[in-house]
């Protein structure tokens, strides 16, 4: 696997599913410098999605449905020295992503949200709706080795069902947990205080010297 990962933000490639469910193959790439030619090739031509690196909550983040358009998208983005990620636009999962928190190696919660009207992000912050849902055992292996690749305790995995299976668009470091706790009802900032106290504890516990 080949992951370009920057000081700060996302995840800045996309994997999908491999036939034992927790395999990733790469589906977008990540580029700076690189021809525009180059960079809509390798990212399977459009309708691309092209997106800053930097960028947060679907800022920055733009849908190219033509050649013309993703090469004017990538050249502007060049001309600012930005670092940005090309990435396969999934049509039939248009509006519509999971959201999965993986703390520890395990999925804690997961929601669906749905784009506001006229819109393909389904960022909360950019108008759109969560929901409870459920995820299947590939989806959540997949979170799972998603953050593990990473070498994150904690993190947002985001999940788009592809026809041709469950395609990670983006690992987050730092998600968000209002829109997700109000949905499902779970205390995970909780969680993960509760995760850090034992981890602190136990090392502390480790290390203390035994007195008889």
């Amino acid at each position: 696997l080949r992951l370009t990962m920057p000081p700060h933000g996302e995840l800045v490639n996309g994997y999908t599913a491999g036939p034992k469910g927790a395999t990733l193959e790469l589906v977008g790439s990540f580029h700076r410098a690189a021809p525009t030619a180059k960079t809509t090739i390798e990212a399977g031509g459009a309708p691309l999605v092209i997106k800053l690196v930097q960028g947060t909550q679907g800022n920055g983040v733009v849908l190219a449905e033509t050649q013309n358009a993703a090469a004017s998208v990538i050249d502007a983005f060049r001309g600012l020295d930005a670092q940005f990620l090309a990435q396969e636009f999934i049509e039939e999962s248009r509006g519509v992503d999971i959201r999965c928190i993986v703390l520890d190696g395990e999925v804690v919660a997961a929601m669906l949200r749905r784009a506001g009207e006229g819109e393909f992000r389904a960022n909360l912050h950019r108008g759109g709706r969560a929901e409870v849902t459920m995820i299947t055992e590939q989806e959540r292996a997949i979170a799972c080795r998603a953050a593990e690749i990473l070498g994150l305790k904690f993190a947002g995995v985001d999940i788009l069902r592809a026809n041709r299976g469950p395609v990670v668009l983006e690992v987050n470091s730092s998600p968000g947990l209002e829109g997700i706790e109000t949905v499902t009802g779970l205390d995970i900032a909780g969680m993960v205080i509760g995760h850090l106290e034992q981890t602190i504890l136990g090392a502390e516990v480790a290390q203390s010297p035994n007195i008889d």
